[in-house]
């Protein structure tokens, strides 16, 4: 058991500590023209939000958390992404109710770039829980962080610095662990998910999480690859202060421990509650249990609202809701990193998904 919880929680680390690494080293690389360009635009933050949350799976929140966090994007940005995304119960909508699953994401698009705007507007704070300091270094006038050539290879392997090997080591080892099928790549491991998983088979014995696992486990090894391009092309100035102190002794073990946290406190709940059951029989609290349920960083106890739905036991608009207000894995690296925030950004997804519900409710749909 504490293996599949560690494998998870590496993937999850692994998938945030890797988007930051590349989004520092564009910004390096372009002098942050890139990301200048996009903090002076509040409107194109909000649109890039919600196109990275309705991108089924964790990666496109993983990313535009990465960008808060370094106060390249703003808090609308944020909330635009957290509720444009259904996190990783999209792959299993589009391969069960394809049809509705296309039309929610038009809708969630929608919803992500109204909510965004309107929290632009009325949201003073726009880096809620975040310190000032928390930015992007570029040091503009140091020659070390000048442009990178990949011939720099050969020399940077010829005098490899101890953090160097540690970190092609590191991709090394995660590599050869996903294509050997030690570490699953899977967000849905059955022991890990518990009731959820059980309740998923007892009502879908078609379903098939093959599909998804290949997905997380290509997206991966592209990520890993970008990594161990930049760590063999980097000069080591780069490598030193910006990968390894900004980054990785920075987050790397406040994430790490955050998402282990999570994961155990979720696999024991799931051991004596059966939440799946429980919502089932209560359908008249489901609208408000969807919301609450919501808050939790996770997939599994989300996947109810979809078998229900697909059996036409729910409506669309609490569907819809649930939707809204889950975020999957992806609110995760930022509740690590800015409590404040992650309370925030719930409290707004709860809002919209609440009015949400209960327009449709109202509307019949």
């Amino acid at each position: 058991m504490i293996t599949l919880i560690l494998q998870q929680t590496l993937i999850i680390t692994t998938f945030v500590m890797g988007m930051m690494m590349v989004i520092e080293y564009i910004n390096v690389q372009t002098r942050g023209m890139w990301s200048q360009k996009l903090e002076k635009s509040p409107f194109t933050q909000i649109v890039l939000g919600a196109m990275m949350g309705i991108i089924p799976g964790c990666l496109g929140s993983y990313t535009m958390v990465s960008l808060y966090v370094h106060r390249v994007v703003m808090f609308p940005a944020l909330v635009a992404t957290l509720i444009a995304t259904s996190g990783d119960e999209a792959f299993l909508m589009f391969s069960t109710i394809p049809a509705t699953a296309l039309k929610l994401t038009v809708i969630l698009f929608a919803i992500a770039l109204i909510a965004g705007v309107l929290t632009h507007f009325f949201v003073k704070n726009k880096f809620i829980g975040l310190r000032e300091e928390a930015v992007l270094p570029l040091h503009h006038q140091n020659e070390s962080c000048n442009r990178y050539h990949p011939a720099l290879i050969i020399e940077n392997l010829r005098q490899i610095s101890f953090t160097r090997a540690l970190l092609i080591a590191g991709v090394f080892a995660i590599l050869i662990s996903l294509l050997s099928g030690f570490v699953d790549g899977s967000h849905h491991l059955n022991t890990l998910m518990g009731a959820a998983e059980s309740t998923l088979h007892t009502h879908d014995h078609s379903h098939d999480h093959g599909g998804e696992a290949d997905w997380i486990r290509i997206s991966m090894i592209l990520l890993l690859s970008a990594i161990l391009f930049i760590v063999l092309t980097a000069k080591e100035h780069f490598l030193q202060e910006h990968l390894w102190q900004h980054i990785i002794k920075k987050h790397f073990i406040k994430i790490f421990l955050w998402t282990f946290g999570v994961i155990v406190g979720i696999y024991f709940v799931n051991q004596y509650i059966n939440l799946q059951n429980w919502i089932s029989s209560n359908l008249y609290l489901v609208l408000l249990i969807a919301l609450l349920i919501g808050v939790i960083p996770e997939s599994g106890p989300h996947y109810v609202f979809v078998i229900l739905f697909a059996q036409g036991a729910l409506p669309l608009s609490i569907l819809l809701a649930s939707s809204i207000v889950q975020d999957g894995h992806g609110s995760l690296p930022l509740l690590a990193e800015s409590g404040k925030g992650f309370l925030a950004a719930k409290f707004i997804n709860i809002a919209v998904g609440a009015m949400a519900g209960i327009l449709g409710i109202w509307f019949g749909f």
